[in-house]
């Protein structure tokens, strides 16, 4: 969500929900970064906010949303199992801090990051 949006009597400033998931997202155990880790990497390094980059929102019909995101996980952790974790954890901080229905989340992994 690139614009300002209107939702239930407020007005959400650009990136705001972006911001919601990518820091939903981070709070996931095995998830090394959202986004590219060069890019995203970097950038969190160098800033204190967490990174929309890697994060695409398709409107829906009233409050409703589709979610598409890019992550690089950790070695060790069962993808599939990842997925559905940030699927839910993406979907409940939407409806508790904005109020609107995340009808899907589809999750990309770009990449594997092994511990140092």
């Amino acid at each position: 969500m690139s614009e300002s949006e209107m939702t239930e009597g407020m007005i959400l400033g650009p990136g705001v929900v972006e911001t919601i998931i990518s820091m939903a997202a981070s709070e996931v155990e095995g998830v090394a970064s959202v986004g590219s880790f060069a890019a995203s990497g970097l950038r969190n390094m160098i800033a204190a906010k967490p990174t929309t980059q890697g994060i695409a929102i398709q409107p829906g019909e009233g409050d409703n949303m589709a979610v598409d995101i890019h992550i690089e996980a950790y070695s060790g952790f069962p993808l599939p199992q990842l997925a559905a974790k940030l699927r839910t954890a993406i979907a409940d901080a939407v409806a508790l801090q904005v109020g609107r229905n995340v009808t899907a989340v589809d999750v990309y992994i770009d990449g594997i990051q092994f511990a140092s």
